[in-house]
């Protein structure tokens, strides 16, 4: 009884057919299809980071290159601004400088209005000198404070920088030896700048000659 059920269960079975070994071949297995426009993921040699495809590389550098030129044109243009306002803010100084110097001279132009119209029935020499020397006094105060440096005085040391020698002066000893002996023509400095250099005479030292002892009497 046992025998013919084992029987029937064997004959109900199909044969199947034997299935093939398995064998791993990594060279014949197709890459799986990347779809259109999907850049496939590149993993680095060791570590399994991802690596930046090619084209992103470009085009993230192209980007920053465009960037660093807009950066470029506006420190280009700000430098440029810069450069105008502070020229713009110089020439502005310079003329505030130039009109308070003009305004301090409007005194001293009054004063120098008042002598050339002096009355002459009336007016003498000693007033006549007295408007022309107050004119000079208030005229060299303004230009003095605005920085004028007048050079050239009798008695000091003759200096080629802020002298020009026209003539020279026997010296009274040897201790006035190239200074100055008189003033032709007042020079000028301003700000460290020569503007004229003082003409004048210069005492010259020279040895008095030698004179012959008195022959004695006999």
């Amino acid at each position: 009884m046992t025998k013919r059920r084992a029987h029937s269960r064997k004959a109900a079975e199909p044969d199947r057919p034997p299935e093939p070994p398995v064998t791993a071949h990594v060279a014949d297995v197709a890459p799986a299809p990347v779809e259109e426009g999907v850049q496939p993921e590149t993993l680095a040699p060791t570590g399994g980071a991802l690596v930046e495809p090619p084209v992103q590389t470009i085009q993230r550098l192209s980007e920053e290159l465009e960037q660093l030129k807009d950066q470029r044109l506006r420190l280009a243009a700000e430098f440029d601004n810069f450069k105008k306002r502070t020229q713009r803010e110089r020439a502005e100084s310079w003329n505030r400088a130039q009109a308070e110097v003009v305004a301090g001279i409007l005194d001293g132009l009054d004063d120098l209005g008042r002598v050339a119209h002096l009355e002459p029935e009336t007016a003498t020499a000693r007033d006549l000198l007295d408007g022309v020397e107050l004119v000079e006094r208030k005229l060299l105060r303004v230009l003095t404070g605005a920085g004028l440096e007048r050079l050239g005085a009798e008695g000091e040391p003759f200096d080629p920088h802020a002298h020009e020698a026209v003539s020279t002066a026997p010296a009274p000893t040897a201790a006035q030896d190239h200074l100055v002996a008189s003033v032709l023509q007042p020079g000028y400095r301003f700000g460290g700048a020569l503007l004229r250099p003082a003409r004048v005479s210069v005492y010259v030292w020279r040895e008095p000659p030698a004179t012959d002892a008195p022959a004695s009497g006999s």
